[in-house]
């Protein structure tokens, strides 16, 4: 996927982009409008590129009807950070790591719970579902699903 426009592009941003934020790129673009203006992506600060979503997060999804079998991780880029008008980080390590490699990114980073409106101050980071239960994977989709309304809100105050 190219960006269109490089003040239209939003990027999640995880671990390996297999789990979280291939979840939260697909809850994004299935919550827009149709027309909405974005651009929705993700990569990983340490991807294997071309890797396929884990089969937690696709079954995960699909019990949303969102299909997510098409996904293939990707690294984060210096490009991909300048281009990206908005970049979501999962964790607070990420949002950190982001930062110490592209400190001009500072004001168009933020961490996706940041947008949940049951955000407390304690609880930042969308745990890492890798390996563990279906369950884990169903609570991730939660967890993202909770702050995409909030995000969705804040992307329409940039159109």
């Amino acid at each position: 996927m190219s960006p269109r426009s490089a003040q239209r592009l939003v990027i999640f941003v995880c671990t390996g982009n297999t789990c979280r934020s291939p979840m939260a790129e697909a809850l994004l673009r299935h919550a827009l409008p149709a027309d909405a203006e974005w651009e929705i992506a993700s990569a990983g600060l340490c991807a294997i590129p071309g890797l396929s979503a884990s089969g937690g997060a696709v079954a995960a999804l699909r019990d949303f009807g969102i299909d997510l079998s098409a996904h293939r991780s990707r690294m984060l880029t210096p490009a991909l950070v300048r281009q990206a008008s908005v970049i979501v980080a999962l964790a607070s390590t990420h949002r950190d790591q982001i930062l110490q490699d592209h400190p001009a990114a500072e004001q168009r980073l933020f961490l996706l719970r940041s947008f949940a409106a049951d955000e407390s101050p304690r609880d930042h980071d969308i745990d890492d579902p890798v390996g563990a239960s279906t369950a884990a994977y169903r609570l991730c989709r939660e967890r993202i699903t909770a702050a995409i309304p909030g995000l969705v809100d804040f992307l329409t105050t940039l159109s």
